[in-house]
């Protein structure tokens, strides 16, 4: 590992921030201060806030008792601007209200901190973030804010949303867990969307046993990193059709499929990996398609967008209902069988992203391994896993069923287990 990367990478914990606030061992000032003082001290490098919140600190309860959070800047935090990455935005007023997940989350405990930076309203053309885990190359998008924000300690929790791949691909390449939720489990007012039946909330910790706890502490399940600990049935979705998988991904990942089953898994091959790439081609018809619609306001001011988005919405712009209608039917189908299938697996076990972080700053990576799993709406989890030779985090991705996000997240702590020992 680098200097830099020593330097700049430092995941907080979030289990062990909550114990010393819960035993008064810390305070909320304190943990705040700590924050911003990490902030400080590090985003110079790593650029991941477009906005800190400098207000006087509010007086936190709640299960995780005044633990700093990171906003992507897509979701509206009461006082502050909601600018989406977006040069359109750049007077954007104070949002006038929070967004319903920010007030979840602050009745949970959590205060904002402050705004991360986002892509161009959660697509592609990347912010200025860099990847705390590996120095020069991209921490991915759309959340690459809150991914990096987490990877260099700055917070212990950020939020993050997801329509193709902008949760699971930045937590591989920044080695830190991100978890989406299923598609719907919270509303999404407040939020500017992209795609209306594809946008889902997420959320990253440094590791799969904090999000465990943060989840719980947002909905009141149980914590599932206190669940009894049994080895996992999976489902092995290699994602070869795909075409995409590179040789340091496939070679972790078959590493960690050798150390779960020596640990205890149950490991059997997915069934039909040509349905999963056919749900991946559907899911780009149903964005574009949707978000020429959502986003028809900057559809309209196309000359000040970048040339990718511009892209997007032009080509939603022009795409038949007919082949929209198309492409649901094919998600729609294909959920069904995946639901029929899940119900003899904890999770299905793949690749988070391609391979490691892209080097350079001007492309975010492929989403391509999130879209199916997006497209079907059900949770999905990046659990960091190893590294390249040159020290380059590597994810594996957990994809769970519907609105069953706490099983999936003690399936996660128990592979996270497998692989530390």
């Amino acid at each position: 590992m680098s200097p830099e990367t020593t330097r700049l990478r430092a995941p907080w914990s979030l289990r062990e921030l909550a114990a010393e606030l819960r035993q008064g061992t810390s305070s909320p000032a304190e943990t705040l201060r700590r924050s911003r003082e990490r902030i400080a001290a590090t985003d110079s490098a790593v650029h991941a806030w477009v906005e800190l919140d400098a207000r006087p600190d509010p007086v936190a309860s709640g299960p995780l008792g005044g633990v700093p959070l990171g906003v992507k800047d897509i979701i509206d935090v009461a006082g502050l601007p909601t600018r989406c990455g977006s040069g359109l935005r750049e007077a954007a007023a104070p949002a006038p209200s929070d967004a319903s997940i920010v007030t979840a989350w602050r009745e949970a405990g959590a205060i904002p901190v402050g705004k991360t930076v986002t892509t161009e309203f959660a697509f592609f053309s990347p912010g200025p973030t860099g990847n705390p885990s590996a120095p020069g190359h991209t921490p991915g998008g759309s959340s690459s804010g809150s991914a990096a924000a987490v990877a260099s300690g700055q917070v212990p929790l950020a939020l993050g949303s997801q329509t193709a791949g902008s949760v699971i691909r930045p937590a591989s390449y920044c080695g830190v867990a991100g978890m989406v939720m299923s598609h719907g489990r919270f509303p999404v007012d407040g939020v500017t969307g992209l795609s209306p039946s594809l946008d889902s909330h997420g959320l990253y910790a440094a590791g799969v046993t904090d999000l465990a706890l943060a989840f719980s502490a947002l909905t009141g399940e149980p914590d599932a990193a206190a669940a009894p600990a049994r080895p996992a049935r999976l489902l092995l979705w290699s994602a070869t059709p795909l075409g995409v998988v590179e040789p340091a991904m496939r070679a972790a990942l078959d590493a960690v499929l050798g150390r779960l089953v020596a640990a205890g898994a149950v490991v059997d091959e997915f069934p039909d990996e040509r349905l999963i790439a056919d749900v991946a081609v559907a899911h780009p018809v149903v964005m574009a398609y949707e978000a020429a619609r959502e986003r028809a306001v900057e559809r309209d001011q196309a000359d000040r967008l970048s040339a990718a988005l511009a892209n997007l919405l032009r080509t939603g712009a022009s795409t038949p209902e007919s082949a929209y209608q198309r492409a649901r039917r094919s998600v729609g189908a294909a959920a069904e069988t995946v639901s029929g299938l899940m119900r003899s697996y904890d999770a299905i076990l793949g690749p988070a992203a391609p391979g490691p972080a892209p080097l350079g700053l001007a492309s975010t990576g492929d989403p391509v391994l999130s879209r199916p799993w997006q497209a079907l709406g059900v949770p999905q989890l990046s659990v960091p896993a190893l590294s390249t030779a040159d020290g380059l985090p590597l994810g594996v991705q957990l994809i769970g069923r519907d609105r069953e996000e706490t099983a999936l997240l003690a399936t996660g702590c128990w592979v996270e287990r497998a692989l530390a020992n």
